[in-house]
């Protein structure tokens, strides 16, 4: 078992400053330390150095021919790395990063191939986080950074998560607190034409076209690929320890799927919003925000998730929402996670 140092960031104190400093040296001796960001927390390597970010995989338990996204510190830091940055994709870098949004572009070859998994293309983004900026800058590198997470599990949006999947399998966890948007970044295509979405997230499809038009969503979204174009296309993911039920319908259809559950004699489990708790009963219900604001389910939708993890529970129901705005980000995640989904209307 690898020795996992614990950095608790604060405030911007000299003790915090070296305890940066400390992560981007290990960094830089090829090992791979967690950090937050404002979607989830990273799990972070040289994403130069083949042999650095294999250890990525090894801790996460994740399959090698599933890309890496890149964070760097700013646009330059995206040069040495990239045959050309289109125009579209310029558009979106300056309108959307630092922040939630990864753009996929034309890579020169520089860039470790199993962060690209093999692919010509490879997946950048700006982190709007203190810790992540501060902790890129120190070491000067580009960072192949997938979520902080055993492979297939829900993502770490508190250093706890990351502590409870990965502690002694990495060399550091630099604790920054709880992160903001709490689902992962937007992916998109700009080796094309159109840019295309990959993976919904923190910025939606309309904010993207108000800055660069016609904008697609991959209808392969929700599908399986031999070779997936982005990361978070392949595999299962976000899976909690409980078996997830995605339930569609009305309030009084989601009550009678709990209690002809409960009749089975099963533990139920539900996660909602505030308006659909108020007219349910089960053995345990978690609110994770309100109906008329999915930015509070997204950002807590994760850890409702990972909260179920020790309790005795049996079957998980989960609320179905809106596919509008990051309600798209929402749902991708929701039935990737669900192993059934149970619908009035069938």
């Amino acid at each position: 078992m690898q020795t996992t140092r614990l950095w608790k960031i604060e405030d911007n104190t000299q003790e915090n400053q070296i305890a940066i400093q400390e992560a981007a040296e290990l960094i830089r001796q090829q090992e791979v330390i967690a950090f937050p960001t404002e979607t989830v927390y990273g799990l972070g390597a040289n994403a130069t150095n083949h042999q650095a970010v294999a250890k990525i995989f090894e801790a996460k338990g994740r399959p090698s021919d599933n890309p890496l996204i890149v964070h760097v510190a700013n646009r330059e830091q995206m040069k040495p790395y990239v045959a050309a940055v289109p125009p579209l994709a310029d558009k979106l870098i300056h309108a959307f990063m630092p922040g939630p949004l990864t753009v996929i572009l034309p890579s020169n070859g520089t860039i470790a191939n199993n962060v690209t998994a093999g692919l010509s293309t490879v997946a950048f983004r700006i982190p709007d986080h203190p810790v992540a900026k501060q902790l890129l800058e120190s070491c000067q590198l580009p960072l192949a950074a997938p979520s902080a997470n055993r492979s297939g599990k829900p993502s770490p949006t508190k250093a706890s998560h990351v502590y409870d999947d990965l502690y002694g399998k990495i060399a550091g966890i630099l604790d920054g607190g709880t992160t903001g948007v709490g689902l992962e970044s937007t992916v998109v295509d700009c080796t094309g034409e159109i840019p295309i979405v990959l993976r919904p997230g923190g910025i939606t499809k309309e904010q993207l076209e108000q800055v660069v038009g016609n904008v697609m969503l991959d209808p392969a979204l929700a599908e399986q690929h031999d070779k997936p174009k982005a990361p978070g296309m392949k595999y299962t993911h976000y899976e909690p320890e409980a078996p997830l039920w995605l339930i569609r319908g009305t309030a009084d259809f989601f009550q009678s799927t709990v209690d002809r559950i409960e009749r089975e004699g099963k533990k139920v489990a539900v996660m909602c919003s505030e308006q659909l708790a108020a007219s349910l009963q089960a053995d345990q219900i978690k609110v994770i925000g309100s109906q008329h604001d999915l930015t509070q389910i997204a950002v807590h939708l994760y850890d409702a998730l990972r909260s179920f993890k020790k309790t005795d529970v049996d079957i998980i129901l989960c609320e179905s929402f809106p596919q509008t705005g990051v309600g798209e980000a929402i749902m991708n995640r929701l039935t990737k996670a669900a192993s059934v989904v149970v619908d009035e209307e069938k």
